[in-house]
């Protein structure tokens, strides 16, 4: 009896080198893809919303709607292919092969990467608009902004397919079983990781908006003086409002998903 319970609990009983299913229990298992799976519904459905709004409306195409746009596929992507790929798998073995496994997890960090970079340029643009306004127009334009865009990918995908080398030349060189998925990368490599995809976005972030927020304290009381003494500047006043919304708007957005993003490297 205990032989038996042991090979159903194999991903392939006739193999001694196979892995051990998942075990949860039915309702921890069901509570688990109820959550996923409406989280991933919510994730595809609201930033397919953001990029159908910003690509089909030629007003919304600025700088700052191209960046939310770029942010909105990342988004897009994870919804829709990685955390399917989680869900199925909570409680079943990997049977797609080691390139497949591969080819996952490289498109999983190459994702990450993205996003992180996406931030850092959020925080770049408000950091302009708020702290350089006049300039803002010329420095921050949509042309630089779609080739800032693309090398943000273009680098995150070098950038993994450069750590990950060893499992791009030998895919499955971190499996130690069969029905396993997994991607092990050294400890030197995992700092470096850590290094440039979590502790200097999150340093140039914070950097940022403090910037903006101690440029804000002091526009604003230059604009209530302006205003006490000079009624007619309320055009530039609600002009100046407006970036202010947006900037906070993205400050939290990018609180947000860096709170998400911790346990990544916390752990």
């Amino acid at each position: 009896m205990m032989e038996t319970l042991e090979e159903i609990e194999l991903c392939v009983p006739q193999l001694n080198s196979s892995c051990r299913k998942p075990v949860h229990s039915q309702t921890t298992v069901l509570l688990i893809y109820v959550l996923l799976s409406s989280i991933s519904f919510f994730t595809v459905a609201l930033n397919l919303l953001v990029i159908v709004s910003i690509s089909h409306f030629r007003q919304l195409h600025t700088p700052t709607n191209l960046l939310l746009l770029s942010l909105a596929v990342s988004d897009l992507l994870v919804g829709l292919l990685l955390m399917p790929v989680e869900i199925i798998y909570i409680e079943a073995c990997w049977f797609l092969g080691d390139i497949v496994c591969t080819l996952y997890y490289i498109a999983d960090y190459i994702i990450t990467s993205a996003s992180v970079a996406n931030m850092v340029l959020i925080s770049i643009d408000r950091y302009v608009a708020i702290c350089d306004p006049l300039h803002y127009p010329t420095k921050v334009t949509k042309s630089t902004t779609q080739v800032c865009v693309s090398l943000c990918w273009i680098v995150s995908v070098f950038y993994r397919l450069l750590l990950l080398q060893d499992h791009v030349v030998n895919p499955g060189v971190s499996v130690s079983c069969i029905g396993e998925c997994v991607v092990v990368i050294s400890n030197i490599a995992g700092i470096i990781d850590m290094v440039f995809t979590f502790i200097m976005p999150i340093t140039v972030i914070l950097s940022l908006y403090f910037r903006v927020f101690v440029v804000a304290l002091s526009q604003a009381r230059m604009m209530r003086s302006q205003i006490s003494t000079a009624p007619g500047k309320h055009g530039s006043v609600t002009m100046w409002k407006n970036e202010m919304k947006a900037a906070r708007t993205l400050g939290i957005v990018v609180v947000v998903f860096l709170i998400c993003f911790c346990p990544y490297h916390i752990r």
